[in-house]
């Protein structure tokens, strides 16, 4: 099994955990889950796949700010 690493805002990942431990299980169980989800996804079409997405991302409770970093500031050494 492969592992990511992920750059999350400190009070998304608050909220997320607190759902996670509401839901008796691990915000990389909970990750992992929707990741499933969405690439068992591959027999729908790209514009349906997109629309469902974007709906997810619409009906959403959590809001992500402006990104202020470039990738390659990430990967600056």
């Amino acid at each position: 099994m492969s592992n990511i690493t992920l750059a999350i805002d400190d009070e998304i990942l608050k909220k997320a955990r607190k759902i996670a431990v509401e839901q008796n299980t691990t915000l990389t169980a909970m990750v992992r889950s929707v990741l499933k989800q969405f690439a068992a996804r591959k027999d729908l079409g790209t514009e349906e796949m997109i629309a469902q997405l974007r709906e997810s991302f619409d009906t959403s409770e959590v809001r992500v700010g402006p990104r202020k970093w470039m990738r390659e500031d990430l990967h600056a050494r």
